[in-house]
């Protein structure tokens, strides 16, 4: 007999705690290997955790709504058919309360030696765990509520975008920022104070409201591309670069293989993985592609990871990495990109499986469009976007000379940070990409 902890798993290098939303077994349930036990939240992502062993779930050391570090038990595995009995779950030890705030910025009202005693501010009710309509509130919630001075009546009122309503990181910081302009209670006159509560004030709308409007509310992973988008065009100035590229010799070979390929391996052979493969050989050409920039230092990464945009049900995009895409060979990267983007879809994807990559790329063939501009995902140096392909007239050198024939062409464009990567550079690179995918052996076997 063994008992197994159950570690809340690593979210990625700047992820350092996470929130248990439910947990999917109880105290007494059985669990096969890799059986969802609970889901969690960060503010990057929500994912399920499963389970790495089989067995019956002996303790639960955290209730839902609890936040978690990293790396610590959350609950206890029997293996072996070892059957425990079902006991309640124990309750999260409360956090020891906080130092007195006496509105002089110092612990339990003590001031330095030799400097003027300031006016108190008025006291705030410290946020509490849990909000008067039972709506939960992390650690790192209450703590910048208690920082910020924000009372419970007042963190009740702010908006959460989280699941259930959950307040975030990303709400309160907003709710925040607007707060700030609205005067502070200590700005008041205490008369002022009894008539009055401060509120985040309400932005002028630029558009008449009415009957024919409807006000979309945007939802927690919106928001989340929203600013990730704001932050890249005001961190990386863009330039983009196209070529044109004949990929005739790629769609015949497809249009030959595809129903062998998935009889023999089992996948589909889409034109993405012949992209990414092509993209892989270019960085290797061009290493400086596959960079990051740190202030005025420049970070070359030797591992390839291309991250590939996935649309989602809900409209949403998400990029899921394809980790040292350099080593995989085409059935290797079929498999990769057919799995990510099937578990894409289902909202299955692991917290690491968005982390860490180093090259995007984005087909906006998929809706159409013959060409696009990306905008860069952060902090990468470069995103390539691959357009629709479509049969045109084209000008084909022949040993009789120059014939026209129609043959199946698709623009490429590729967006890139001109702090580092300038036009020679990315504009060798995405030509270097359009020479692999032209060459592509119209003969080779699958």
């Amino acid at each position: 007999m063994a008992q197994v902890e159950l570690i809340m798993p690593k979210m990625g290098e700047s992820i350092m705690e996470a929130t248990i939303l439910r947990w999917a077994k109880q105290v007494g349930d059985t669990v096969e290997e890799d059986e969802t036990i609970l889901e969690i939240a960060t503010d990057k992502v929500d994912s399920e955790v499963p389970s790495p062993v089989s067995g019956t779930i002996k303790e639960i050391l955290f209730q839902e709504n609890d936040t978690v570090p990293i790396g610590k038990a959350i609950a206890i595995i029997a293996t072996e058919g070892e059957v425990a009995q079902p006991k309640a779950t124990p309750s999260v030890r409360e956090e020891s309360p906080a130092p007195a705030y006496s509105g002089n910025g110092h612990p339990n009202g003590q001031e330095p030696a030799g400097q003027p005693k300031q006016e108190p501010v008025p006291a705030v009710a410290e946020a509490p765990r849990t909000g008067s309509g039972g709506r939960f509130y992390s650690p790192l919630v209450r703590t910048i509520a208690e920082k910020e001075r924000i009372g419970p009546e007042e963190l009740e009122r702010i908006e959460g975008s989280g699941m259930h309503g959950r307040v975030t990181k990303k709400d309160i910081l907003a709710y925040v920022e607007h707060r700030q302009e609205a005067p502070r209670p200590s700005q008041l006159q205490p008369e002022t104070q009894l008539q009055s509560q401060p509120a985040a004030p309400a932005p002028q709308p630029a558009f008449s409201t009415g009957d024919n409007v409807e006000i979309i509310e945007m939802d927690r992973m919106r928001r989340l591309i929203a600013d990730h988008m704001v932050n890249s065009k005001r961190t990386s100035p863009h330039v983009t670069s196209f070529v044109e590229v004949d990929v005739t010799n790629i769609v015949k070979w497809r249009d030959r293989v595809k129903r062998g390929f998935e009889e023999r391996y089992g996948e589909k052979i889409t034109f993405t993985p012949i992209f990414i493969e092509a993209v892989a050989r270019a960085i290797r050409d061009f290493p400086m592609i596959n960079a990051s920039v740190d202030g005025t230092r420049i970070i070359r990464r030797k591992d390839i990871n291309i991250g590939m945009a996935a649309a989602l049900p809900s409209g949403n995009l998400i990029v899921p990495v394809i980790r040292n895409a350099g080593h995989l060979n085409l059935l290797g990267l079929a498999r990769k990109v057919n799995d990510l983007a099937n578990r894409a879809r289902n909202n299955q994807l692991k917290p690491d499986e968005i982390q860490d990559g180093t090259f995007t790329l984005t087909n906006v063939g998929t809706f159409g469009n013959v060409m696009g501009t990306p905008i860069i995902n952060q902090p990468q140096v470069a995103i390539m976007a691959t357009g629709a392909i479509r049969k045109k007239p084209a000008v084909v050198e022949t040993e009789y000379g120059d014939l026209i024939a129609v043959r199946h062409m698709m623009f490429l464009s590729l967006s890139y940070d001109h702090r580092v990567v300038d036009g020679f550079l990315g504009g060798s690179f995405l030509r270097r990409v359009g020479d692999y995918l032209e060459k592509f052996d119209f003969k080779q076997d699958i």
